[in-house]
């Protein structure tokens, strides 16, 4: 699928998922934005990317906060004059007990993953309305979908990415523009990358096709989000998840 001259904006992008969709976008054609909280990381994407011969920026912000998601797209259309592709991956996990979960955890978890995708969606309106087209691609999880013990704020924040998701898709339809989230299930990243054998086949177990999913298994399905033969799709939520829910 030819992402060729497309400009796509992926949040969260210098490490795990995020990272795999700003690449699978550069080798389809994309021009695309790094963003992140850490410059060295995203400098080091983006020279990757380059060496490859693709083209890309970085743009180091903390989209939790309003004005440095507005810097985000204000400096993508400084560069490139258009954002045809937006990807909301940012988002942190502090895992805990509800009765031992601090405040502080809620709200950071809530903060960065919801909020954050909120600001991006509201800072880019503006200007995909005015090109009266645009993709609007969320990361939500399968946990937003069917919960999970230690993590409620993490699947409050996914779900609400997804309720996020379907209003925004019935808000902008009239312009062309399409909003549609992503659900991964569990995917081999460095957070999985530490679980001991054993938590690893009690995940796997719960997974019908009997195995972890890949960056690149979420890549793929978001790289189609955001290409021209996924235009009449908006307000979906897509499962990357081996069949986790479906059990």
């Amino acid at each position: 699928m030819n992402l060729k001259d497309k400009v796509a904006v992926v949040t969260g992008s210098t490490k795990g998922i995020g990272r795999e969709i700003v690449m699978e976008f550069a080798r389809r054609g994309a021009k695309v934005v790094i963003s992140g909280r850490n410059e060295d990381r995203a400098n080091q994407v983006c020279e990757e990317i380059k060496r490859s011969g693709g083209i890309a920026i970085p743009v180091v912000v903390d989209v939790s906060n309003l004005e440095d998601a507005q810097q985000l797209i204000d400096k993508t259309i400084e560069q490139f004059g258009q954002i045809d592709v937006v990807v909301n991956n940012a988002g942190i996990t502090r895992d805990n007990l509800l009765m031992r979960m601090k405040e502080t955890e809620w709200d950071e978890v809530i903060t960065v993953n919801l909020k954050g995708t909120f600001n991006c969606i509201k800072c880019v309106t503006r200007q995909m309305m005015k090109q009266r087209s645009g993709r609007i691609i969320n990361i939500t999880s399968v946990v937003g979908q069917m919960g999970n013990p230690g993590q409620a704020n993490y699947s409050a924040s996914k779900a609400g990415i997804i309720g996020l998701t379907k209003s925004v898709a019935r808000e902008l339809a009239s312009r062309n523009i399409t909003c549609n989230a992503v659900a991964p299930g569990f995917i081999e990243t460095d957070m999985t990358g530490v679980l001991d054998e054993k938590v690893r086949e009690n995940l796997q177990n719960q997974i019908p096709l009997g195995r972890l999913g890949s960056v690149s298994d979420v890549a793929r399905v978001v790289a189609f989000l955001a290409g021209d033969d996924a235009g009449y799709i908006t307000g979906q939520v897509i499962n990357v998840d081996g069949g986790m829910v479906m059990a």
